[in-house]
């Protein structure tokens, strides 16, 4: 399969960043989905939430913007919207277990078709901590990850049960990544949308369970 197929990194995020509706509060995680808050939004209004305690903050800083002490949960700089608050860490995870975040998006090792995710520990690993992730699948309305679609070594991310240690069952709803989007549905994985370049014979050859196809299949749509 050509490297130049799918999506970038940041087209990944962007698709997520359309699923966002007006006066959402949105958490981002580390990696990818911090690339959703470069996204142009349009109208719509919604706020971006860090565990660090950065709520409402907006694209990553440039380096003429930049402000040492304001990072999102990846440690990069961003900036801040109108109307931003830097609060402390406990109260960042009331919001959170509060019931308050829309949407949590974040990164995983493995999605199964069932939507559990693994996102904290991989095989042979010693320690680790499963970190925030557990509050956030616990108690956000919403969790949505984004994810390269196959592993360096080619193995399919999107599987029929993870072999990883789990983070969470039966959570995700929606899934972003470089060769399309899809949901869980229990017993497989629903191509809602396909990367340019790619077929559906490419992708259900790199994806673990059944995959069926939405029925008028569309590319990936990348605006409103």
């Amino acid at each position: 399969m050509s490297e130049t197929k799918g999506l970038t990194r940041q087209q990944m995020a962007d698709r997520m960043a359309l699923e966002f509706q007006d006066g959402w509060i949105v958490n981002l995680g580390v990696g990818i989905p911090t690339m959703c808050s470069n996204t142009d939004t349009g109208d719509r209004d919604f706020t971006y939430h860090s565990e660090n305690g950065v709520i409402g903050y907006g694209g990553v800083a440039s380096p003429e913007e930049e402000d040492l002490l304001l990072v999102n949960a990846g440690g990069q700089n961003v900036t801040l919207k109108p109307g931003a608050s830097v609060v402390h860490h406990a109260d960042s995870f009331a919001i959170i277990r509060g019931g308050h975040i829309d949407v949590t998006v974040m990164g995983a090792y493995q999605v199964s078709m069932t939507g559990d995710f693994a996102n904290w520990k991989l095989k042979g690993q010693k320690g680790g901590g499963i970190g925030g992730a557990m509050d956030l699948a616990a108690c956000a309305k919403r969790v949505f990850i984004i994810l390269e679609h196959v592993t360096r070594a080619g193995g399919p991310r999107l599987v029929t049960a993870c072999d990883l240690p789990v983070t969470a069952r039966g959570v995700v709803k929606l899934v972003s990544t470089n060769y399309g989007l899809f949901e869980p549905t229990g017993d497989g994985f629903l191509l809602r949308e396909i990367a340019p370049g790619l077929t559906v014979d490419e992708i259900r050859a790199t994806t673990g369970g059944k995959l069926t196809v939405a029925d008028g299949l569309k590319t990936v749509q990348l605006s409103r």
